[in-house]
């Protein structure tokens, strides 16, 4: 158990039936308020074969929250760490939907675009290595910060970003996941 960042298919995208996993609220929500904005509707990337995006939040995120706290302005945190669906959409504000989840009372989308760049700029911040897997099959980033391999190279090529490893995990987290919409053109959400 515990919280997953995962990434959501057409399919669930667009199903109706919250009890079955669907978010069509939250797409019809999202679309509305791009419309109000003058903006295209979202269209959903189509299903693909292969893995997808699934990383497991278990880390302790306080160094996260300081290095957030030291390096963002409190609305760039606010993008960062607050929303709950993020969509490759390139947002100018967060939307606000009154739909709730597990996990929070409303839904939060932020645009992958802009969570791209805070993450860039905190990855440069720690300088992270390239070897930090680009989330290619389920759960990699977890098992490579968790399982050894963070601290194996951390031992031969230490720096800025092996200070702490749970800081470097959030921040590689959140970069791949909006490398990874952007990429497949699919929503993120927590699960």
């Amino acid at each position: 158990m515990g919280v997953y960042l995962i990434d959501v298919g057409v399919g669930e995208w667009l199903r109706e039936d919250t009890g079955e996993g669907g978010m069509g609220a939250i797409a019809k929500g999202l679309d509305a308020e791009l419309a109000r904005r003058g903006l295209p509707p979202y269209a959903a990337a189509p299903e693909r074969d292969g893995l997808g995006f699934e990383e497991k939040l278990s880390p302790s995120m306080k160094g996260f929250d300081a290095l957030c706290r030291a390096r963002l302005t409190p609305g760039e945190r606010e993008l960062i760490g607050d929303w709950t669906v993020l969509v490759p959409v390139s947002l100018d504000a967060e939307i606000r939907l009154p739909i709730g989840s597990a996990y929070a009372d409303e839904t939060v989308i932020a645009g992958a675009p802009q969570v791209l760049a805070l993450a860039e700029r905190l990855a440069a911040a720690l300088e992270l290595p390239a070897e930090v897997p680009e989330a290619t099959e389920n759960l990699a980033l977890t098992f490579w910060f968790l399982e050894g391999e963070a601290e194996e190279l951390a031992a031969t090529r230490p720096g800025r970003w092996s200070e702490d490893l749970d800081t470097a995990f959030y921040v590689a987290l959140y970069l791949r996941a909006a490398q990874h919409s952007l990429r497949l053109g699919c929503p993120i959400t927590y699960s």
